[in-house]
């Protein structure tokens, strides 16, 4: 098993109270819902530190409303702060169970299209939060985490096995860093897409909005969150999981070439 490289203590706490904010977790719904036959696909996203599930500088709040934009029904995006696991896990199965009078069948449990994704403590709380689900049963198509940090020292490099594929994004920099590399709980139900290295140490992303002891104290760390080119992959990831939008927004962003160590996303 790899471990998480040992960040300092201060690190971790730098984490948690340089990330202002709180609040309850935002719902991101698609419109027109019920339109499908089938219960939607869920997206939970959840946000690192002790930021704000409402906080729009954050990339992760970022692209739960960018979901809702481009998908018009068959999809509800939902972000959450990484300490509000139990609720998110309610919030599912409350989706799940909405055409099912609050009772979900194994056959309602196998047709479940879940993505997760994460970046810091947030990386962390998709995998608890799917751990949550293996235990129910329900599977879960996709978690994705973005420098993933452990909270309480806890193992967030093992994927469950009810997960059908996981990617990692990293970068190696600084007084905070995420996990590294993730591996499979069983590598025959579940597909590592890959653990993929960001570099900035020559690259001077602004991340213009977020608190200047942010930008100074774990620079590279907020890099990747705010980084365009990871924020590209991570959606050509979900949204390959997800039925056709409604429109595509124009706008092409600046990418930041990454160092990549295993498969490309597809």
């Amino acid at each position: 098993m790899t471990r998480l490289k040992h960040a300092s203590l201060l690190g971790i706490l730098l984490a948690g109270v340089f990330a202002s904010g709180s609040g309850r977790p935002v719902p991101v719904r698609s419109a027109q819902p019920g339109v499908s036959p089938q219960p939607p696909a869920i997206v939970i996203g959840f946000v690192g530190g002790f930021v704000s599930a409402d906080n729009q500088v954050h990339s992760e709040v970022q692209f739960a409303e960018r979901l809702r934009r481009i998908y018009a029904s068959g999809v509800d995006a939902e972000i959450f702060e990484n300490r509000r696991v139990e609720q998110a896990h309610r919030r599912v199965v409350t989706l799940l169970a909405a055409g099912s009078h609050g009772v979900l069948s194994s056959g309602e449990k196998q047709d479940a299209r879940i993505v997760l994704y994460g970046h810091s403590w947030g990386g962390a709380a998709v995998v608890q939060l799917a751990r949550a689900l293996q235990k129910d049963g329900i599977p879960v198509l996709l978690t994705i985490q973005v420098d993933a940090i452990s909270k309480n020292w806890g193992t967030i490099s093992i994927i469950p096995s009810n997960v059908l594929e996981a990617a990692n994004f990293y970068q190696a920099h600084g007084l905070i860093h995420g996990v590294q590399r993730i591996r499979a709980q069983d590598p025959s139900r579940t597909h590592i897409v890959g653990n993929f290295r960001f570099d900035y140490t020559h690259t001077d992303l602004r991340c213009s909005g977020y608190p200047w002891w942010d930008r100074y104290f774990m620079k590279a760390h907020t890099q990747i969150e705010c980084d365009p080119a990871v924020w590209n992959k991570v959606e050509s990831l979900i949204t390959a999981d997800l039925p056709p939008p409604r429109q595509i927004l124009a706008g092409a962003q600046d990418h930041v070439p990454a160092v990549q160590e295993s498969n490309r996303p597809r």
